[in-house]
């Protein structure tokens, strides 16, 4: 392709002048370089400017080096051809044919021939197939209007949208430059310093103009040298600062152009410094537009200028004598022929994504285009020019991919055309990055990566299975439709149906195209509708009960579709040096994937019905008292988690396609039988209500001989309650102690430290797992018990709470119940109860594993809390409280408290305040005179009741929800109340005995 740019010759415009009158009154008119109409622009891979400039105001740079690089391609000076009147341009600049007009932009375009630079781009030209005619041409110009010659300089001036009055103003500011620096190539000019040399405001019919020209120009010098600079910066270059601090003063207080005073002085002082820096010693070109990626972006604007006004999706007829001219600023840009050709390719794909992509001429064009770039990308390594190529192959084949990932929502019988294009620009600029950039593919033998085969794998394989989701959504909304109909299909019968069309669609449609660079593009489309569709059979399949209809349907349907993709895949292969075994490699038979479901399912059940035996047998046989070597577990749990492991091991071990798959069967097996051996391990522990007493019938104190005979043997104490059925035998079998109450708590402690450990482990097998993907250990679905955890933390809470009610009511009911203020408070107090509570503590915190041991001694607390206010409010006759013993109350209550904070080493505070807020409310009642209990009594029980209390006090029931505001609790204190009034009071509103 490059040649072609070596051998443009001009030629001759289709374009017809305006006439004099008519440019009259649209001399200050600027025709936009981009037509307003078009898409919203790719971002540029070509970089982002840290300058604020725009892109009008790059045009416009474009443009003034446009034209200094043209005035000297003759060493002539520069004149310019408006389209006034020759009058009006007399008046201007002077008269067209000045002796000092430049042949290299002065060369009228008169008719040409075809363009031979779109000749082999394969571009279409202006107004051809009904598109919009250019300006300049002779329909263009309407009819009967005279025509004239354009110069290449008034076709750039038009194309790139810069007005006449600019274009006057640049082309009169070079002409004084020539004059002054004659001989001086434009090389070494830094043309923006020169313009603000000589262009004053006088120069301006407007102010505001002239001030954005001047901000404008500032900026650029900022950007070409401070910003994007040739050769990088050091920040300590003084020259640097200076110039920095002089454009930033300039633009907040404008000075003087146009004069060669001292603030033009210091800037060129400074500008001139940086210019002149040059990273190979030579010292005769300015550097000021070329560094990267400023000079681009310029190179960019001047390109845009190929395209027609009028019609931005056609190429304008001149544009090898444009591109001619364009190519003269090279020098200035520091651009060669590699980076044109990329630019060119940027920019022809960028504006058939521009313009909706309705003209495949441009795609066409950019993807000759990028096969010059990819000779060009084999000649050099040179990592700038590598950086620029990888971020603009990047960006093409970004917006490629992103149809062809899923070219069946893209392509259709009526654009399949622009298919092959896509998929030619996708695999070049795929082939580039990876064999010319790629430092991993140097690395490797190149025949062994083919990156066209490798990159039209994938979009096969991702668009069949985003149709194939598509389809199988279909399918099921086709069948929701029919329900009910008499000969509707089962949704998998549908979908075979479905993916079949598909699978012939792809062959006939787009197999052929793809061809081109895989060989065997139906072998894999058929391989992945096979796959997808064998994951929807697969599951159907083990749901199986019995054989229906519908499972026949679907089976045959699955049977058809099966034997119709290998088909196409064996006549895609037949070519191929294996015969197409690869392909078929990748179809494994439903039927053989359904029998050895079935197997495995078998085998699972068989294991699973085993373990429930086993566990029945050992459960029987466990003692809860175990050796100390066992850590204080027992050894039915350590064989059931060392079965569980060994089962586990020889799933994974089997020779089977599926273990993701039915894994989660195993799983459910094995987690309820765990749940079994939970709930049976816990079986015949007792609970809360197994231990505590039934609650006594009211009494009151007997106020005779007080509590005489308190204290001696009786053969039944008068303070022994009834209990549940059930202490006895759990109080006779040796298995239901404390201790082998903790053994059963540790055992279930380990059992869920176990199953975490298991659950990671299964993750491990899957891992190792040939048949695994990413998704299969990537979600916990299916490898986490789920039913066994659960139950142990709902029995250890069940057994802590027994083992602290059984302490508390049973083993130490000698001390609390038979023994807490029996007879005279002062003489029964609750040391020895704290006594035998604290050497049980110590007993449970040695023996209890740590993480429960918390728990466990927080409802020995809160066990104790109840056990002590049911001494007080349920206690029987044998108890009886004056108001005076109310401290000996408060102070025992204090030292069980203490006993659990343990000087700040036991329990936090807090959860002690939490357990004891009942006691806490119900102990100041001991304190209060009985007449103000009774008034309170009176007073809640009406409230309670309304007015039908009035005539008799109603006797409220026993709730056990103990509170200084409830009726029961009041009147179980008056009960125990050990004088004269509450006697009187209960005798006379209840007739309470003074003895059960």
């Amino acid at each position: 392709m490059a040649h072609l740019f070596r051998e443009l010759s001009l030629g001759h415009s289709k374009r017809g002048s305006h006439s004099s009158s008519s440019t009259t009154t649209t001399t200050a008119l600027t025709i936009p370089a981009k037509p307003t109409a078009m898409a919203a622009d790719l971002p540029s891979p070509l970089g982002q400017l840290s300058a604020q400039l725009t892109d009008s105001e790059l045009r416009l740079t474009a443009y003034e080096i446009f034209v200094a690089a043209c005035r000297t391609s003759t060493g002539k000076a520069l004149t310019f051809v408006s389209s006034e009147s020759p009058t009006q341009q007399q008046h201007s600049n002077g008269a067209v044919g000045s002796p000092n007009g430049s042949p290299a932009l002065q060369r009228s375009l008169t008719s040409a021939a075809a363009s031979k630079m779109k000749k082999a781009l394969g571009l279409k030209s202006p107004g051809s197939s009904g598109s919009k005619k250019s300006p300049g041409s002779g329909s263009g110009s309407g009819p009967g209007r005279p025509k004239r010659a354009m110069t290449v300089g008034e076709l750039m001036r038009i194309q790139m949208g810069i007005s006449e009055a600019m274009d006057s103003r640049v082309k009169r500011a070079l002409l004084r430059i020539s004059a002054g620096q004659v001989g001086r190539r434009i090389e070494s000019v830094v043309v923006p310093l020169e313009l603000l040399q000589q262009l004053k405001s006088s120069d301006f019919t407007d102010p505001q103009e002239h001030e954005e020209w001047r901000k404008r120009t500032l900026r650029i010098l900022e950007a070409g040298l401070l910003l994007h600079p040739f050769v990088p910066l050091d920040k300590s270059n003084s020259a640097a600062q200076r110039l920095r601090q002089i454009i930033h003063g300039a633009l907040d207080r404008p000075f003087e152009t146009g004069r060669n005073n001292e603030s033009m002085q210091v800037l060129r002082s400074a500008v001139t410094a940086l210019a002149s820096r040059s990273s190979d010693g030579l010292y005769d070109t300015s550097h000021w537009a070329d560094g990267l990626p400023l000079n681009l972006r310029i190179y960019e604007m001047l390109l845009q200028a190929v395209f027609d006004n009028q019609d931005e999706t056609s190429v304008i007829e001149e544009v090898d004598e444009l591109m001619e001219h364009i190519k003269k600023t090279w020098s200035i840009l520091g651009l060669n022929q590699m980076l044109h050709n990329l630019c060119f390719t940027w920019v022809l794909f960028n504006r058939f994504v521009a313009t909706g992509q309705v003209e495949l001429d441009l795609l066409y064009a950019a993807d000759t285009q990028l096969a010059e770039v990819a000779k060009d990308a084999k000649a050099t390594k040179d990592p700038e020019y590598c950086k620029i190529l990888s971020s603009t192959l990047t960006s093409i084949l970004g917006w490629a991919e992103k149809r062809l990932l899923a070219y069946h929502d893209t392509f259709d019988s009526s654009n399949i055309d622009t298919m092959q294009a896509i998929v030619s620009l996708g695999v070049v600029a795929a082939k580039i990055l990876v064999e010319d950039i790629s430092n991993e593919y140097r690395r490797r033998r190149k025949n062994e990566a083919d990156v066209a085969r490798n990159r039209i794998d994938t979009y096969i394989r991702s668009s069949l299975r985003t149709a194939f989701a598509q389809r199988m959504e279909q399918a099921d909304s086709s069948r929701r439709a029919s329900r009910g109909q008499a000969d509707s299909l089962p949704v998998l019968a549908i979908l075979a149906k479905d993916v079949g069309e598909l699978a012939i669609k792809e062959k006939q449609l787009f197999s052929p195209i793809l061809k081109i660079w895989h060989p065997f593009a139906a072998g894999v489309a058929v391989a992945t509708l096979h796959a997808c569709y064998a994951n929807e059979i697969k599951q159907f399949i083990s749901g199986i009960a019995e054989l229906t209809p519908d499972a026949v349907q679907v089976l045959r349907a699955a049977d058809k579709l099966e034997k119709d993709l290998v088909l196409i895949a064996v006549e895609d292969s037949v070519d191929s040096d294996d015969g197409g075994k690869a392909i078929i490699r990748e179809m494994p038979p439903y039927e053989a994937e359904a029998a050895i479901a079935n197997l495995v399912k078998v085998w699972i059940k068989t294991r699973v019905d085993r373990l429930k035996e086993w566990i029945d047998r050992n459960l029987q046989q466990e003692e809860w008292n175990p050796p100390a070597s066992e850590d204080g577990y027992a050894p039915s749990a350590v064989e059931v988690l060392r079965t569980f492991d060994e089962t586990l091991v020889a799933f994974f071990q089997l020779p089977i396609p599926m273990h993701p798959a039915l894994l989660p069967d195993l799983m459910t097996g094995l987690d309820r039988s765990l749940q079994y051996y939970v709930t049976k391990a816990k079986s015949g522990c007792g609970s809360h209500n197994t231990f505590v007493p039934t609650m006594p019938a009211l009494t009151r104190c007997t106020m005779e001989s007080k509590f005489q005979g308190f204290g001696k043997k009786k053969e039944k104490s008068p303070t022994s309650l009834k209990r549940n059925s059930q202490v006895a035998t759990v109080n006779g079998d040796n298995s239901f102690g404390i201790p082998q109450l903790l053994c059963r708590i540790n055992t279930l402690q380990r059992i869920r430290s176990e199953l975490e450990v298991l659950e990671k482990r299964i993750v491990t097998h899957l891992r190792n797992s040939e048949s695994a993907h990413v998704e299969d250990f990537s979600n916990g679905l299916g490898k986490k018990f789920e039913l066994s955890p659960a139950a142990c933390v709902e029995v250890i809470t069940q057994l802590c709470e027994a083992v602290a009610y059984k302490m508390v009511f049973h083993d130490l009911s000698h001390v609390l119940w038979d023994g807490l203020y029996v007879g005279e408070p002062s003489s029964s107090r609750i040391e020895p109860f704290l006594d035998e509570l604290e050497k049980n503590l110590l007993i449970i915190s040695n023996t209890v594993h740590e993480r429960v041991r918390t728990r466990i001694i927080t409802d020995i607390m809160r066990a104790s809390f109840d056990g002590f206010l049911l001494v007080l409010l349920a206690g029987g006759p044998s108890r009886a409280f004056s108001r005076k013993d109310s401290q000996i109350i408060e102070d025992d209550f204090k030292s069980l408290k203490d006993l659990f904070w343990a000087n700040g080493d036991g329990l936090p505070s807090e959860l002690i305040d939490k357990f004891t807020t009942t006691v806490r409310g119900v102990l100041p009642l001991f304190r209060t005179d009985t007449e103000s209990l009774i008034e309170r009594f009176r007073r809640v029980t009406l409230e309670s009741y309304g007015s039908s209390a009035r005539s008799r006090l109603p006797l409220p029931p026993t709730t056990g929800q103990w509170n200084p505001t409830e009726p029961n609790t009041l009147l179980r204190v008056l009960c125990y109340r050990n004088d004269e009034a509450a006697s009187k009071f209960l005798k006379k509103t209840y007739n309470l005995p003074k003895k059960l």
